[in-house]
């Protein structure tokens, strides 16, 4: 037998014995659990209930937790509005004749709006938030675009979630920003979804779930969380890492439930209104959440969206004033290190169509909420809606979105050089934040 062989034989033994040791182990641990308690029943659901499945979406990817209280003690709430946000119909360039030319069905007349600056006017419907313009925590980004986004929903919310021109990068700017950040808590970054937006992709230790109340583990007892401890001990698995972590999640969660949350706002119903509920709740329980992600639907508005005072885009505008304006006087003195951004994958065409909506377009309206933020002001350049500063019958995205992110994430996270966020973007500041 030749040296070459032996050796062969000897690598072969070994990883020979490896598997048997494996299996010996596996064999182990599938008698020590026979009473009915078994990974592949755990991870179906019978141990967990809520809002997902343990190590797949109630924690995510890998992740990187430090003690309690890293951070600046600052937290940023993305509201994204998926759908074609109309920022036309929200902040209404007041006494334009080329605005009411162009919507002369569903345009919101001068005499109906709430008073901004000398050139924009509010949507009634956004009443509840109009006495934060007055107290300069409110302010708005309009004309705001980005190179290469397209009127598909998909593409384009792929691109700005990610932050990206094109659609290499593998992670989302909110991952980037938050790596930037360092590490945190165990609610550092959460999703109230049962899985993470894109602008989370490549982050670690996202959170996502529906409400703190929604993460319960049924016969919760002493044996059965020492027998989750060590159910995956020694096998080399990404749930290895994970099992740890979503029961420290599962047990910081138990002891947030405790305590009932009362509200110290009245927020109006339905989904949208509770996810902000729960993230004041985390906020105001000194769980170190640094961002948290909340979605909002149904404003791809091809039809009805109704005058000022009815119509499809005034319920919308309507249940978005009402819950982020819950949400500040929830608050109280804490707004003061929390801010508000919404944001959308692109705007609507600026002139109405034959049914009464608006079509995807370009140009859109970005809100900031916050005691951080120098409200009261309108930023970013405006182009105008005349016909020759149309682009293909679209406002001009003049601002770009990474801008405004970039502005706001620096206060909020901490942030330095935009370069590791939005790689290749040149920035021009706006000054919208203290």
């Amino acid at each position: 037998m030749t040296p070459h062989t032996a050796g062969q034989l000897s690598a072969r033994a070994r990883a020979l014995a490896a598997t048997e040791q494996l299996a010996a182990e596996r064999s182990r641990q599938r008698e020590q659990w026979s009473g009915g308690f078994t990974r592949r029943k755990f991870l179906a659901g019978a141990g967990m209930a809520a809002a997902a499945a343990l190590g797949s979406q109630l924690v995510t990817t890998r992740y990187a937790y430090a003690v309690p209280g890293t951070g600046n003690g600052r937290a940023l709430v993305l509201v994204f509005l998926r759908g074609g946000f109309d920022g036309l119909a929200a902040v209404v360039p007041a006494g334009d004749p080329d605005y009411a030319a162009a919507r002369p069905g569903i345009g919101v007349p001068d005499s109906l709006l709430l008073p901004l600056d000398r050139r924009f006017g509010l949507h009634p419907a956004l009443a509840p938030l109009h006495s934060y313009w007055g107290s300069r925590q409110l302010a708005f980004v309009h004309a705001v675009g980005g190179p290469h986004i397209t009127r598909s929903h998909f593409q384009a919310m792929d691109q700005v979630e990610r932050g990206v021109e094109s659609g290499e990068a593998r992670t989302g700017w909110l991952a980037r920003a938050l790596a930037e950040s360092g590490p945190g808590t165990t609610f550092r970054a959460t999703s109230e979804s049962v899985s993470s937006p894109m602008s989370l992709a490549g982050s670690s230790g996202v959170v996502s779930l529906r409400g703190v109340d929604s993460i319960v583990l049924y016969r919760r007892t002493e044996k059965v969380l020492a027998a989750l401890g060590e159910l995956y001990t020694g096998l080399d698995l990404l749930a290895t890492e994970q099992v740890p972590v979503a029961l420290q999640l599962l047990g910081e969660a138990t002891a947030l439930q405790e305590t009932r949350y009362k509200p110290a706002a009245q927020y109006p119903a339905g989904y949208f209104a509770s996810a902000m509920s729960d993230v004041a709740r985390l906020i105001k329980s000194g769980t170190g959440l640094r961002v948290a992600t909340v979605d909002v639907g149904g404003w791809d508005i091809h039809s009805n969206a109704g005058p000022a005072q009815g119509g499809d885009m005034t319920d919308h505008l309507t249940e978005l004033g009402a819950t982020l304006a819950a949400f500040a006087a929830d608050l109280g003195s804490r707004l003061g290190q929390v801010t508000v951004l919404t944001m959308s994958e692109f705007g609507r065409r600026v002139a109405e169509n034959g049914s009464g909506g608006t079509d995807h377009g370009h140009g859109n309206a970005m809100m900031v909420l916050g005691g951080s933020v120098a409200g009261g002001s309108v930023y970013g350049g405006w182009p105008g809606l005349g016909p020759s500063a149309l682009v293909d019958g679209d406002l001009a995205g003049v601002n770009d979105y990474r801008d405004v992110l970039f502005e706001v994430s620096k206060a909020q996270l901490g942030l330095g050089s935009i370069d590791p966020v939005f790689p290749s973007h040149r920035y021009s500041p706006l000054g919208l934040m203290h």
